[in-house]
């Protein structure tokens, strides 16, 4: 089980050098939405790759398709959302304020989310502790942007 975090910690490595990454690549190929689909492009391989040699690639049934919730097939255009600003504005405020505010801000609304069981979510109460772990957060994101 303990594997399963070192991926994560992994994953937030490659999520901050990402947006250096995709930044320059807007910057060499003259636009940012133009790297945005070349960074859809590998997203797409590198998902293709891992379901074909782990076998788990397969598609749904028609049926699963309808049992969809309507509001879970959005998850792709969020996905592009932030990408586009890594693109537009990860370089110009930089790494560390930018995925700051970025991981801030998703552990803000994932305490909601988790308080109010809401889009699947099992309920966790937003305790005084989650709470002050988000105050602390927005702290750091603050002083990493100003200093």
């Amino acid at each position: 089980m303990w594997y399963l975090y070192g991926a994560v910690l992994l994953a937030g490595i490659a999520n901050a050098v990402q947006a250096g990454q995709n930044g320059a690549l807007a910057k060499s190929l003259g636009g940012s939405l133009s790297a945005g689909l070349v960074v859809a492009a590998g997203t797409a391989t590198c998902i293709t790759v891992v379901g074909l040699v782990s076998g788990r690639l397969t598609l749904p049934s028609a049926a699963q398709a309808l049992n969809v919730p309507w509001w879970a097939w959005f998850g792709g255009v969020l996905g592009g959302g932030i990408v586009v600003a890594q693109l537009m504005v990860a370089r110009q405020i930089g790494a560390a304020p930018f995925l700051g505010m970025l991981v801030t801000a998703g552990v803000i609304t994932s305490i909601l989310l988790d308080h109010f069981g809401w889009i699947g979510f099992e309920r966790h109460p937003a305790t005084l502790w989650r709470i002050g772990g988000g105050v602390l957060m927005i702290a750091g994101v603050a002083l990493v942007a100003t200093f």
